[in-house]
């Protein structure tokens, strides 16, 4: 029998190392921001754009929550700039999804570290499953029937991606020390990610506290370090009161939708939830006398914390969290975070000499909540890239790289025609305007409809260029009125203060105050995208109409109509 020589085998250590895998993935990430990669359109792939919309704001020195209304919390838009200025060719639905990366890596790193010492299978199991994640930029639910890349729900993701390292963390770390970098990085970047992972979060903290994973010193230091984090931010820039105030806006703007959300929320999960609770009750089951004497044994706050210490209570908590954060949810990476939470009940029960019985059904329960999450992702990321061997590149001179998109011959053909069909007969539009209803109910998931948006911002922007040219003007702030308002990062100008982005007239646009109103009314170029002409949009225009009654109306082409500010009106003939 051969042996190993002793140098191989440090070798093959370092190279299977959590760290090294880390270190690895990070590098491929990298290397391919740096390729001229093009991505297959998905649908509400204009999601995205937001993140331009933010990042130009913010390398013009606008910042969130204090010049600009955000639906979301501002770290990966601060990532996404980041990651422009690294990586300013890169496809951005990669530069987008891997940018939290930068973030989860180190707290992967820090658990992982100290699991590795103790086993190395556990840290590669825990590992793998967080970078198929966190490298493949899709959801784990599909919302088209096609197969397209999932530009929506970016933030989503991350909080998923987030909450899967804080929970390795609050389960996995003994070192107190460690403990509390984890939870204060953790916490802090949800915070600043999205409130309702935030919360979860909490939720979390909250019950490894119960259960005596978080002493009662490291909670306390956490707590004033985070608020100390905080502090440090509004005394920097005025960020943390207005965001609060934001979030506020938001959950008053969206405050009757909780309960139907959560019941969707459980629908949408029931595939992870039932198996996961399933193998919850079994194992608490199998422990119920040994939890009987626990909860017996004195000193009594210590057997409540050891009773509440159990592999079936953290089971239930991670499945309350992940429901409760899935409640705001259209597409995200749900509840990928049980894994960690579920391997202790098969490394318990590995070590034991537990029935085979009992072995199988923990695994087979364990399996069927863990698995379809990680294998639909891959098969979607497998159709999606596959499929995209037959694909066409988007045309377009104007979309710098939020071109790197490619299509099927016959979506593009369909766009094309979908394009000047929506010029030509704007009044059916209008009509649906009417019965406030969009041509189709997942109309902005339409392949297509993406497609024929991205044309006619293409074209737009050459019909603004066109028209500064031949009247010697420049628009320096552009608004649209849209979802998204990729101009002022296409035309390297600037985007009004004080609105939304991301406007949702329905869930993400409060009422303009006077600052918003103000800045509207200062804009030198406002768009109103007409191909087609859509419920949204037209809410948008009304809602800021008060502020535009001074803007005079052109047709810029077939696809917008613009309204220029009255200093800019008097300079074009």
């Amino acid at each position: 029998m051969a042996v190993e020589h002793p140098t191989a085998a440090k070798r093959h250590a370092r190279l299977t190392s959590p760290l090294a895998l880390l270190c690895l993935a990070a590098l491929a990430m990298a290397t391919i921001l740096l390729l001229p990669i093009n991505v297959p359109i998905g649908p509400m792939y204009w999601d995205l754009f937001i993140y331009f919309d933010a990042a130009n704001r913010l390398l013009s020195g606008q910042v969130p929550a204090t010049d600009f209304f955000a639906p979301v919390g501002p770290l990966g838009y601060y990532l996404f700039a980041g990651g422009l200025k690294l990586f300013p060719n890169a496809q951005p639905l990669l530069l987008v999804h891997w940018s939290l990366f930068a973030v989860t890596a180190p707290l992967m790193a820090l658990a992982l570290w100290q699991v590795d010492g103790r086993s190395r299978g556990t840290a590669l199991a825990l590992l793998l499953p967080f970078l198929a994640f966190a490298i493949l930029p899709f959801n784990t639910r599909e919302f088209y029937p096609f197969p397209g890349s999932d530009g929506f729900a970016v933030y989503n993701r991350q909080v998923c991606q987030l909450l899967y390292a804080l929970i390795v963390a609050l389960v996995y770390l003994r070192d107190q020390r460690l403990l509390l970098v984890s939870i204060v990085a953790g916490m802090t970047a949800l915070f600043l990610t999205k409130i309702t992972g935030f919360a979860a979060g909490g939720l979390l903290c909250a019950f490894a506290f119960a259960a005596g994973r978080v002493r009662l010193r490291t909670a306390i230091a956490a707590a004033l370090i985070f608020l100390a984090i905080l502090g440090a931010l509004e005394l920097w820039n005025g960020i943390t009161l207005n965001y609060l105030d934001d979030i506020l806006t938001l959950v008053l703007m969206n405050e009757g939708s909780l309960l139907p959300r959560f019941l969707q929320a459980a629908s949408h999960t029931f595939g992870i939830v039932v198996p996961a609770g399933l193998l919850a009750l079994f194992t608490l089951y199998r422990d119920r006398a040994a939890l009987a004497v626990t909860l017996r044994t004195p000193p009594r706050l210590a057997a409540v914390a050891r009773f509440l210490d159990h592999d079936a209570f953290w089971i239930v908590a991670v499945l309350l969290a992940g429901i409760f954060f899935e409640t705001q949810n259209t597409g995200s990476q749900a509840l990928i975070f049980i894994w960690p939470v579920l391997l202790p009940v098969l490394l318990r029960l590995w070590r034991s000499d537990a029935p085979r019985g009992v072995v199988v059904t923990a695994v087979a329960l364990a399996a069927a909540a863990a698995l379809p999450p990680l294998v639909n992702t891959a098969e979607r990321a497998a159709r999606t890239y596959v499929g995209a061997l037959k694909n066409v590149s988007m045309p377009g001179d104007n979309l710098k790289t939020l071109g790197r998109l490619n299509m099927r011959p016959e979506v593009l053909a369909r766009a094309e025609k979908m394009l000047s069909f929506y010029a030509r007969h704007r009044e059916t539009y209008a009509d649906f305007i009417r019965i406030q209803e969009l041509p189709a109910y997942v109309f902005y998931s339409e392949f297509d409809f993406q497609v024929a948006h991205l044309m006619a911002i293409d074209d737009a922007i050459g019909a603004i260029r066109a028209l500064e040219e031949e009247q010697g003007v420049t628009f320096e702030t552009v608004m649209n009125l849209n979802f998204v308002n990729p101009f002022p990062w296409l035309l390297d100008r600037q985007a009004p203060r004080h609105v939304s982005i991301g406007a949702d007239p329905t869930r993400t646009v409060p009422a303009p105050d006077a600052e918003a109103l103000e800045a509207v009314r200062e804009t030198d170029l406002i768009l109103h995208p007409t191909c087609p002409l859509t419920t949204a949009n037209a809410d948008l225009l009304a809602l800021y109409a008060p502020a535009m009654q001074d803007h005079q109306k052109i047709a810029l082409n077939d696809c917008f109509d613009a309204y220029l500010s009255p200093r800019m009106a008097d300079r074009i003939e």
